[in-house]
This record gives structure tokens, sequence and C-alpha cells, in this order.
């Protein structure tokens, strides 16, 4: 049972309470998620901002258009430092993805870190390098979003 880790930090010339308005709420997320995944919701609630036990549900088609059902649970928030969502339903044996945001100098400073398990056991494992290339190319692609919306610290 590998458990996988992603984390990613990133710098914007923005206030605290921005960062976590852009972030907390669900809705942005199809902001800085490429086309290609076709991010469809698909329940209501992805317009608030995030809260303790929201459930947020979506489809995407991220492996020759085939959608994919994802649910999702934010588990954990402490306006405006971090919240943490979990998958409840997905491709995901486990997805624990943290969203922490903290005061720096002239702006603010986001970290992501994803705990993630691949499921069907060694066959899940043996994809592990292809999954970990879809995740890096995700993240470098909300990386450069998220810099053309709020811009980047040096």
């Amino acid at each position: 049972m590998s458990v996988y880790v992603l984390k990613q930090v990133q710098r914007m010339p923005i206030g605290l309470e921005q960062a976590w308005d852009f972030f907390s709420h669900p809705k942005n997320l199809a902001l800085i998620t490429p086309e290609k995944l076709n991010l469809k919701f698909t329940n209501e609630l992805y317009r608030e901002e995030a809260y303790p036990g929201q459930i947020i549900t979506y489809k995407v088609r991220p492996l020759f258009g085939i959608p994919l059902f994802w649910m999702t649970e934010i588990t954990q928030v402490q306006r405006p430092h971090f919240f943490v969502d979990e998958q409840r339903q997905g491709p995901y044996a486990l997805w624990h993805h943290e969203h922490h945001f903290k005061e720096i100098p002239g702006g603010v400073e986001m970290t992501d870190i994803v705990h993630y398990r691949l499921p069907f056991g060694f066959l899940g494992r043996l994809g592990s390098s292809f999954i970990k290339k879809q995740l890096d190319d995700l993240f470098a692609y909300r990386r450069e979003k998220i810099t053309q919306l709020l811009g980047t610290l040096g």
C-alpha cells in the first residue's frame, strides 16, 4: 500500500483574504483545471465557500474521454489558513488534499500537499509513474493559470 505525496508551493502578490476567497470556493477549480479534463460539477454546493462536511460532486474525463465521477468532502476548515478535501468516491484508493495559506512579505504563500494511493494494489503501483506525470502536469497547469489570474512573487 504505497502512499504517494505531491507538494507544491506558490507565492502570489495578493492578501490572505483574497487568496482564501478564491481558493475556498470550489467553483474556481474550473478556472484552474485544463479544459481537456472537461470538469463538470454535478451538484450546486460548489458555489459556496468551503465548510466542514461540504460534499462536492463532479465528473472529469482524464483519460481517453472516459467520464469519471468524483465526490469530494471538505473535512477541515480553518479560515483563512487552510482547508482539507478528501475523495469519498472516485479514481483513487486515497486522496487527501491540504490547502495551506500564510502571509509572507508582499503577499501569500500557498502550499498544496496531496497524499494519494492508487487502487488495484500491485497493478496500481505499476501505473504510478504514469499517474505521477499526469498529476505533475495538472499542477503545472494550475501554477500557470494561478500566475495569470493572481500574479506571482519571485
